[in-house]
């Protein structure tokens, strides 16, 4: 049976107690608020590229090197640093990746070459590596059993919600002063979460008997990195181009070499493996990877959307994106709560068909004449699906490891997050670029060659080349808009397809609906599970 959180010793052994009420929120504030700065440096530097490659005199690919070279290296380091930070303390390893992240911020503001700026950003991936895994893992080791899914919501709402507030303030920043302002909101918020989390999160840390798993940590780090890279790579070198064939050789290789090495190692593995025959851990991980790469995809092709289309600003365009992230955090705090009443696997359910239905409305009833009002329901609805999806989907994992190993199953969370953000940016954005370029052929008739080149690479370059198609300008504006709206339709469609076949599986291999005690009496039975 589960312990009663009331009478539970500290983790650490150190004879604090139980943190009450007060404090609870406290350490809330802290994760989320260290939470927040990791996810908005994911996407922040994305609206500031131009004015990156002036300052710097470099080209566009050393500007995507320096925004994708952060993601990569938090991707691939999340797992062995939730780890270690199960074994040397959470709290310790929390406060060492907020100086880290904190201080390399503050380099890559002041950086006066792309060199140095790239530096910076590896040392930010470093720190966030450290601090993403940590945050979850302070909530699900501190929190008592009624009070943890409603923490995970919030964690969750942070974590969904937390990039798109990200990229309206960096929008609005390099609207109003200068791209280097960007890292002053993260800076700010590690600075108060450093404070806070000195003062009041607790520490925990894992008992082992076992030797560190150093070569399922670096075989690991080889995995990820090399099909991150590959993600990122493929749509700018080509899918069958050397360097990107090559990398998913490396990752696939390297992820079949952890996977035998941890059902040798057992016990001492850095993530037992055939844990993944538990349904929770199956179902929340295939349905993070999912939603996310949905939510990530979506941001590819609305962006260009809001401004080819409609003609917004960067700024206003990603204040389009807040109804989104509104409804998302309205639904992580209703999920705890339903997952109660219903169970997790309805409630994930019950989020996945609102979020492909939120694709399909957005789908059916796009024009360029209504513009953004005419995805606006869809956009609201597949939020509150999304959030109503995750947060159950982030409980099942956490559960479905024991309280010592809370550190890899955060990590484990955050990673399946990047591999369906990686995949949902590559699938989506090459489904739309795709739909649009067979669309435009069709319609470029008795337009000049040498601008109808341009503009079937893209809805940017056709309207910028439309200037040489004399009195057929208007036509080729019009004529790239509703290309990019066809465009748009086979993307959408695609995603409510993938998110039908998850709704079946979920439905019928999802977690059991059982009550959070239930699930959490499972979760400390984790070896028996295993051994089935």
């Amino acid at each position: 049976m589960s312990t009663n959180p009331a009478q539970a010793a500290p983790a650490d052994g150190s004879g604090e107690g139980v943190p009450d009420a007060r404090q609870l929120r406290v350490i809330l504030i802290a994760v989320s608020m260290a939470l927040m700065a990791v996810i908005a440096s994911v996407s922040g530097l994305n609206v500031a590229q131009t004015q990156m490659a002036v300052d710097f005199d470099t080209s566009q690919n050393t500007v995507l090197w320096i925004i994708n070279i952060y993601t990569l290296v938090l991707a691939a380091l999340l797992l062995p640093l939730g780890a270690i930070g199960d074994r040397l303390g959470r709290k310790p390893m929390l406060i060492a990746g907020l100086v880290v992240f904190g201080v390399s911020n503050v380099v890559a503001a002041l950086a006066p070459t792309a060199e140095v700026m790239i530096a910076a950003r590896v040392a930010s991936g470093i720190g966030a590596a450290t601090i993403m895994p940590i945050t979850l893992a302070v909530i699900t080791s501190t929190f008592p059993e009624e009070q943890r899914g409603k923490a995970i919501g919030v964690w969750t709402g942070v974590a969904g919600g937390g990039g798109i507030l990200g990229m309206f303030l960096s929008a609005f920043l390099v609207d109003v002063a200068d791209w280097r302002w960007l890292f002053a909101l993260p800076i700010v918020l590690i600075v108060t979460a450093l404070a806070m989390t000195l003062k009041s999160v607790p520490n925990s840390h894992e008992r082992s008997a076992h030797t560190f798993d150093t070569v399922g940590a670096l075989v690991s780090i080889v995995a990820v990195a090399a099909l991150i890279f590959f993600l990122q790579e493929g749509p700018e070198r080509g899918w069958t181009s050397s360097v990107a064939l090559g990398s998913l050789a490396v990752g696939l290789l390297a992820t079949a070499g952890f996977v035998s090495w941890e059902l040798r190692r057992r016990d001492a593995s850095l993530l037992d493996v055939r844990l993944f025959r538990e349904r929770g851990l199956a179902g929340g991980s295939i349905t993070l990877l999912v939603v996310f790469g949905v939510q990530s995809g979506i941001f590819v092709v609305l962006f260009p959307f809001l401004q080819a289309v409609v003609g917004w600003s960067s700024l206003l365009s990603a204040a389009g994106l807040m109804p989104m992230a509104v409804s998302m955090m309205m639904a992580s705090g209703l999920a705890p709560r339903l997952a109660t009443k219903v169970g997790p696997r309805s409630t994930m359910s019950a989020g996945i068909a609102l979020t492909g239905i939120g694709l399909a409305l957005m789908a059916l009833f796009v024009s360029v004449d209504d513009g953004y009002l005419s995805i606006l329901p869809g956009i609201f609805v597949m939020g509150f699906g999304m959030g109503l999806a995750m947060v159950p989907s982030t409980e099942v994992i956490t559960l479905s490891l024991p309280r010592e190993k809370q550190g890899v199953a955060s990590a484990l969370n955050d990673v399946t997050r990047e591999f369906g953000t990686a995949l949902g940016i590559a699938m989506l954005g090459a489904l739309l670029t795709a739909g649009y370029r067979t669309a435009i052929d069709d319609r470029l008739g008795g337009i000049p060659e040498g601008t109808a080149a341009p503009a079937r690479e893209g809805i940017a370059t056709a309207i910028e080349a439309s200037g040489g198609a004399g009195s057929r300008a208007q036509d080729l504006v019009n004529a790239a808009k509703q290309s990019y709206i066809d465009g748009w339709q086979q993307a959408m469609w695609a995603g409510v397809a993938v998110m039908a076949v998850l709704f079946v599986y979920i439905a019928l291999r999802g977690p059991k609906n059982a009550t959070p005690a239930a699930a959490s009496d499972e979760a400390e039975d984790t070896e028996t599970v295993a051994a089935r």
